[in-house]
């Protein structure tokens, strides 16, 4: 396991309006970092579509707890794990397919294939009845002339 240098943990109920939330929270932490606005980008756009889907998918017809954690890592890594204690993945392979999705037909079932394709590595944990960890790590690279 990598040592960590730093952290946050962010708690909130899954509400719609507090995705934005945890979107601008992760950026302003992994900005220590000096990302640039495309990894920055990337960041954002992995963690808005964990944190929808704990939303959307955990919790359905009730409101539940979300915790966002976030850890920089050796070697330039940040790593964010989004928690749920909702309805859990009955088949995570299943559900890491593109275009499958239980949240139906406004639901595109791309947030696994997004994740995967702007962080480096997308871990899901899941257990019916118990929660979903979605855990992904991204290298941020140091750049030249960098004070």
């Amino acid at each position: 396991m990598k040592k960590s240098s730093n952290y946050i943990k962010l708690e909130f109920l899954s509400r719609s309006t507090n995705e934005g939330f945890a979107r601008s929270a992760v950026a302003a932490f992994a900005s220590q970092l000096d990302p640039t606005l495309d990894e920055l980008g990337d960041i954002k756009t992995a963690v808005s579509e964990a944190v929808t889907n704990a939303i959307v998918h955990a919790y359905p017809d009730t409101l539940g707890k979300i915790v966002v954690r976030v850890r920089l890592l050796d070697g330039g890594v940040l790593e964010i794990a989004v928690y749920d204690w909702g309805r859990g993945i009955a088949d995570v392979e299943k559900a890491r397919e593109p275009l499958f999705t239980t949240g139906g037909e406004e639901r595109s079932g791309m947030g696994f294939t997004i994740m995967e394709s702007f962080m480096d590595t997308l871990k899901v944990r899941s257990r019916p009845g118990k929660g979903t960890v979605v855990t992904m790590r991204k290298r941020i690279a140091q750049r030249t002339g960098r004070a």
